[in-house]
């Protein structure tokens, strides 16, 4: 019934709504790059007041040409202006919040990049308090509706190919979007342009990802740091529990209502033991100096929240914060739901996917995510699951490891932790254009 829900309600959303999108020319003093940029709101929902805030940069190459890269930060309720402005966009903020600088290895180099608040109460964007969401069925559905806006105020992107990226929970939201895209053009005529879909260090199939944890704390840690990443009874705590979070995991496949505990306990169990060594979730290299985040985003809460920013971008009367807690809260029954039933038909409509992990993340980490890969049942899987990770290269040095068929590929960032464009911006902005042109990775 899930399945079938997010297709009638993403068709609802594409030819039922008429979207008004006030987006408007951003200066290049905003966001130091002088390529041409557009910010402002898309009308996702009548019915809710619903409104998603966006950001798009222009290719820095051919803009009329290059693909179209839509990013989606996770949380849930993360605002995809920290990937924007601390990991992939154009710019990075200035430590103390007056402006911006031009970051180099922006993901626009070779694409047209946007960044979008979603869901609704998350960054910018906001709604009436019914018109937030809670599961991936509201997600495709909105997302469909901002497309549908987008693409009539900016027709010229209409043919430029389009790619899905996400991270962290947006192992979530990429496939619901994805997946929700590519019915729209089967069954209601639309002509979405979706072509590949890329997900780093993303929640995407619990049930294969949680029961990694424990060798990735014992037999990684020791590999990669020399050293367990949690001590003895921790590392036996998690072994014991993996039972019965897998039990739990299953039942909220098949009742809802199980998915709020399972969610509860796997966490504990699996989080716990690490979160109390005091080392960062997002890096095993190093301790968590600012929980629960661990990273300092003061700058960009003053930056994003000046009113000559508000004001530049078309968002008075609205602040900026890193994440929403209550949107988080909201997508509890939603967290331990298995994603990866959308992957094999998104595959063999030749819509690409690209997966990658930071090889220091903990709370994503990469074993799980090559986990769920080699799990896919799809018509490449025997292909797929013959092929063995090998390292990969950029500019002639170690950046990790790879293994690739068909359209789908799984890669480990070498030294990345779950902001892997963060930690290793040069290297990650060469796969990610090696995956728009469908080019390999350089290999050692």
């Amino acid at each position: 019934m899930f399945r079938v829900t997010v297709v009638l309600a993403a068709l609802s959303a594409a030819t039922a709504l008429q979207a008004t999108v006030r987006m408007a020319p951003v200066a290049a003093s905003v966001c130091a790059d002088s390529v041409k940029q557009y910010a402002g709101y898309v009308d996702v929902s009548d019915e809710w007041n619903s409104h998603y805030f966006a950001w798009l940069s222009e290719s820095r190459s051919n803009p009329s040409a290059d693909p179209l890269i839509v990013w989606l930060t996770g949380g849930p309720g993360c605002s995809s202006s920290l990937a924007m402005f601390g990991e992939n966009g154009p710019c990075t903020y200035k430590p103390d919040g007056t402006g911006t600088v031009y970051n180099p290895f922006g993901w626009n180099s070779k694409a047209n990049v946007m960044f979008i608040d979603q869901p609704a109460g998350v960054g910018y964007s906001y709604a009436d308090r019914g018109g937030y969401s809670h599961n991936e069925t509201q997600v495709g559905e909105f997302m469909v509706a901002f497309f549908t806006g987008f693409y009539k105020k900016y027709p010229q992107f209409a043919n430029n190919p389009l790619y899905m990226a996400c991270e962290s929970y947006g192992g979530h939201f990429c496939p619901a979007t994805t997946y929700a895209l590519l019915q729209s053009n089967k069954l209601a005529g639309t002509n979405f342009p979706i072509k590949g879909m890329s997900i780093g260090s993303g929640l995407v199939d619990p049930a294969a990802q949680y029961p990694t944890f424990p060798a990735f704390v014992h037999d990684w840690c020791i590999e990669k740091l020399g050293r367990p990443c949690v001590d003895q009874s921790g590392y036996e705590s998690m072994v014991a529990a993996s039972p019965k979070c897998s039990e739990l995991i299953a039942q909220c496949q098949v009742n809802t209502s199980a998915c709020e505990p399972a969610k509860q306990f796997c966490n504990a169990a699996m989080f716990g033991p690490y979160d109390a060594t005091g080392f960062n979730p997002y890096d095993i290299r190093s301790k968590c100096e600012i929980p629960p985040m661990c990273y300092n985003f003061t700058g960009l809460t003053s930056f994003l929240n000046l009113e000559s920013t508000k004001k530049a971008i078309g968002v008075e009367g609205h602040d900026w914060a890193p994440c929403n807690s209550q949107v988080y809260t909201d997508f509890d029954s939603d967290w331990m739901k298995n994603m990866a039933w959308t992957i094999p038909p998104i595959l063999e409509a030749d819509i690409r996917v690209w997966v990658y992990a930071g090889d220091v993340d903990f709370i994503v980490q990469w074993i799980g995510n090559q986990a769920w890969t080699e799990s896919l049942e799809w018509s490449g899987a025997k292909g797929y699951n013959a092929t063995v990770l090998k390292p990969w290269t950029w500019n002639g040095k170690y950046a990790g490891k790879h293994h690739s068929f068909g359209g789908l590929s799984f890669t480990t960032v070498s030294n990345a932790g779950h902001l892997a464009a963060h930690d290793q911006p040069e290297s990650t902005l060469g796969m990610i254009n090696a995956f728009i042109s469908g080019q390999p990775l350089p290999t050692a």
